[in-house]
């Protein structure tokens, strides 16, 4: 049995590769509500970048990776693992909260 609530879909995303995250408390931003998310990032071992989003704005996988790949492309962290809760934010918000996220942890651009 799933722990996933019923109607939401699940999309995993890797990435290889990157600036170490660095050792850090877990942060969350935003809220889950109509049109809103919440990001929320933690270290994780091993050199990678694992993202995981439920979303109830199912079929949009394609528009989900362009974002995750262009958040990669300005954040190229490792050793952290990222979960987007969202109920279908648009991609500058879903971008927005990112930004806020890795703000908190420090791991900007140098």
């Amino acid at each position: 049995m799933s722990d996933v609530p019923a109607g939401l879909e699940t999309l995993d995303y890797s990435f290889s590769g990157g600036r170490p995250a660095g050792a850090f408390a877990p942060v969350l931003v935003g809220v889950v509500g109509s049109g809103n998310l919440e990001v929320m990032l933690e270290p994780a071992d091993g050199n990678d970048c694992a993202v995981r989003v439920q979303t109830s704005a199912r079929g949009f996988g394609s528009i989900w990776q362009a974002v995750m790949n262009d958040f990669h492309a300005r954040h190229p962290l490792a050793g952290l693992r990222v979960s987007i809760n969202d109920m279908g934010a648009t991609p500058a918000v879903v971008s927005l909260r990112l930004d806020q996220a890795v703000a908190e942890i420090g791991g900007g651009q140098p």
